[in-house]
């Protein structure tokens, strides 16, 4: 009997590694709402898929989506290790977004002065200082505005609606007897 509470006792783990049937904690320490994570930095946002989504959805009402795509293209252009792959992607990013002809074309100092020889020798960072201008603009112009913006902040009255509901207690009473009585 005394071996059997022992080797009970022994499984029991402390409530920070009590984990939901997902697999994420269910610990009162809960993260910071992503639309906390997305105001305190525009570089917060955008490696947050849904802050990503977001912030696409409020620039296409500002006619400026071409910006974060912009952005986005040349993250990914610079994670690209193949030559030929590396050559495709910087023509399509050129044809895009910086070519006189472009369908999306962005605003950016010296695009007057760019032309398809760029593309002759592609290497991870020829778009980087483009990619800094149009990470500035949208940080000291759309992002402020997006973080004023009714899509953002019915976002984060919902969050903190959630955040209010106060969860089944039933459900977490029956998760942790669950997980002790095993």
């Amino acid at each position: 009997m005394f071996n059997r509470a022992v080797s009970r006792l022994s499984r029991k783990r402390p409530p920070s590694d009590i984990r939901d049937s997902d697999g994420s904690s269910s610990s009162s320490h809960q993260n910071p709402k992503s639309t906390d994570k997305w105001a305190a930095s525009l570089e917060n946002l955008l490696e947050d898929p849904e802050g990503v989504k977001r912030f696409r959805e409020f620039l296409k009402k500002e006619f400026s989506e071409e910006n974060v795509l912009f952005w986005l293209a040349c993250e990914d252009f610079k994670k690209t290790q193949d030559k030929k792959q590396m050559q495709e992607k910087a023509k399509e990013i050129y044809m895009t977004f910086l070519s006189s002809k472009a369908s999306s074309q962005v605003n950016v100092e010296g695009q007057s002065r760019l032309n398809e020889t760029i593309l002759e020798e592609p290497h991870p960072l020829m778009f980087q200082k483009l990619q800094d201008q149009i990470f500035n603009l949208m940080k000291y112009d759309s992002y402020s505005r997006f973080l004023k913006s009714d899509l953002f902040l019915k976002h984060k009255r919902t969050e903190e609606e959630e955040e209010e509901d106060p969860p089944d207690a039933q459900t977490a009473a029956k998760r942790a007897s669950r997980i002790y009585n095993t």
